[in-house]
């Protein structure tokens, strides 16, 4: 027999709210003025970085440029190459586990001061409240019926969301393509088939996300939001409401009666996700400390001790006395210990790194011949590549064959960001008393820099 339909319905998963568009009020405060510090330190240093030119080798370049096309990636005075794909992949698991570390001290730090996607919805709410007005204005704005008045604003408000979001993805291709030559390519709509296309698609990712999408991408979208709470302990800090100092709530506040909190729903209208911090930790909740902000005005007006809502771990607010230092904690001591193993590893490996790379390859061709001399020759090719950004002179020696010598030439010279490939003939008298296959070392060394040095194990065949 079929369900009844009013079962059916209570069986579905609810997976999205419908209530419109957010629009949250603005409030000063601490955490407003680190929030807006935290916008003008990344995008100063996201939208001028690109502009920063470096002299290197006699030339200028862009001083931060991913030269896909070269496979060079340039930052400042430290170029890498694809080799160095080891320094990348510990740079990533750096940030990730820095982020875990983060987490685990105070929630979802990093997403409400931090993250792109608040720092763009930041600036684009910004725009939207010099034109459209306060959040009430923006309320009855989106209410109203369409009207000249209302088209107008909004494609106010839109047009300059548009040209935030073209400016955006102008600066991130001029991270790939030098923003020099890109600019003019973009402005006389010459540019690739490639560049354009990350032009069109960045931009359109810009203004959907932080124009559109807005609240919904840290509600909905955000793998991060789902899996942070593994990283949670019950000694970690987050924005949380003193349920025990504010209930019993009352909009008329009697000492000993009620509770602190007068109901006034300010915390609710500055949260830009617009969930309730009263009622417990949240998903949603990316810790932008706004709503301590907002608390904290309306306790100066009453009189009550400020800090309602604030920063707490649930054991502070429950049982104080129970409350853990941070470094006491074996999450944190792991945390913190992996990301000092790691950033060793990255300063180790960038200070070991060889700005030579030599591969040796013997000639197939003829495995030995005897000279009139008496000698015994074997064939190299060495493949000679100068990561550094300046031409240099290797010399080429071998050991850990007696008597073994370089016939002919043992200096070569390769252009900076060059592979040579160089023909070495080796030399050993036949009158040893080895045979067959010896082990044979090259040590190849830079003329200018003896500490630039590589030695390959290779073979020598006699008789």
């Amino acid at each position: 027999m079929d369900r009844p339909v009013s079962k059916v319905r209570e069986a579905k998963l609810e997976l999205y709210r419908k209530k419109g568009n957010i629009h949250a009020k603005e409030v000063t405060g601490r955490f407003n003025t680190l929030r807006w510090g935290m916008v003008w330190l990344t995008q100063t240093i996201f939208y001028g970085l690109c502009w920063i030119n470096w002299e290197s080798a006699g030339s200028v370049r862009q001083a931060v440029l991913f030269d896909i096309a070269h496979e060079k990636l340039y930052l400042f005075g430290l170029v890498l190459w694809p080799q160095d794909a080891l320094l990348l992949a510990l740079v990533l698991i750096i940030a990730a586990t820095a982020l875990f570390l983060v987490t685990a001290l105070a929630g979802r730090l990093f997403c409400g001061f931090a993250c792109p996607q608040t720092v763009y919805t930041s600036i684009f709410t910004w725009i939207e409240a010099r034109i459209e007005g306060d959040h009430l204005a923006r309320l009855r704005l989106d209410a109203g019926p369409m009207s000249l008045r209302k088209l107008l604003i909004k494609t106010a408000k839109h047009s300059l969301w548009a040209i935030v979001a073209i400016w955006t993805a102008v600066t991130f291709v001029g991270y790939f393509t030098p923003i020099r030559e890109l600019l003019p390519t973009v402005v006389a709509l010459k540019t690739g088939p490639w560049e354009a296309f990350w032009l069109i698609f960045y931009a359109a990712f810009t203004y959907v996300q932080a124009g559109l999408a807005r609240e919904a991408v840290c509600q909905h979208m955000c793998p991060y939001s789902r899996f942070q709470g593994v990283m949670f302990d019950p000694a970690t800090s987050n924005v949380a409401y003193d349920r025990q100092r504010g209930e019993p709530r009352s909009n008329r506040r009697q000492a000993g009666q009620t509770g602190d909190c007068i109901d006034c729903g300010i915390c609710v209208q500055v949260c830009p996700t617009g969930i309730d911090i009263r009622d417990g930790l949240q998903y949603q909740c990316i810790n932008c400390g706004l709503c301590i902000d907002a608390c904290d005005q309306v306790m100066e007006k009453i009189g009550a001790p400020l800090g309602l809502i604030r920063f707490a771990s649930e054991t502070a607010l429950v049982a104080p006395e129970k409350h853990r230092p941070w470094y006491t904690r074996p999450r944190i001591g792991a945390y913190a210990a992996l990301l000092l193993i790691f950033c060793g590893m990255g300063v180790w490996t960038l200070e070991h790194r060889s700005l030579l790379l030599v591969d040796v390859l013997r000639d197939r061709g003829a495995l030995l011949r005897e000279t009139a001399e008496g000698e015994i020759e074997n064939a190299y090719t060495l493949k000679l590549m100068n990561l550094s950004e300046v031409p240099r002179d290797f010399i080429v020696r071998v050991a850990g064959m007696p008597g073994a010598r370089i016939v002919g030439e043992e200096r070569f010279t390769a252009e900076p960001g060059s592979i040579r490939p160089v023909s070495v003939t080796v030399a050993a008298p036949s009158d040893s008393s080895l045979s067959g296959i010896q082990p044979m070392l090259f040590s190849i060394q830079a003329a200018d820099d003896r500490s630039i040095e590589v030695v390959e194990k290779s073979s020598f065949i006699l008789p």
